[in-house]
């Protein structure tokens, strides 16, 4: 039982390869493409009201959406692709094997 409650890898092991512990190089492009492109249509459309403005942050806030984490996946932008991949992709394969898994038999029996 002793054996049971220590960790084979810590919780956070991945985040350190992270930038800011939160962002992969490809979330930070898609930040700041929103974000400059948000920049350049407030500077070459006209208008100011409300909904002209809220037209103009469309990229900026579409990019910040994707990048914006949540439970259980690293971010929107993955969640959405693996959703892709488990709805689109053909044939699915499922494996057994993983880190933890074990396989009830010995080989060398």
């Amino acid at each position: 039982k002793r054996d049971m409650e220590q960790y084979l890898i810590p919780a956070n092991s991945k985040k350190s390869q992270l930038i800011f512990g939160v962002f992969q190089p490809i979330d930070l492009v898609i930040m700041v493409i929103g974000i400059f492109l948000s920049l350049i249509l407030m500077l070459l459309i006209p208008g100011e009201t409300v909904i002209m403005l809220c037209i103009k942050m469309i990229p900026m806030a579409v990019g910040l959406l994707l990048v914006m984490p949540i439970a259980f996946y690293h971010n929107v932008r993955v969640f959405l692709i693996e959703a892709y991949i488990f709805y689109f992709e053909r044939p699915r394969r499922y494996y057994w094997r993983g880190w933890c898994a074990t396989y009830g038999f010995d080989e060398n029996k």
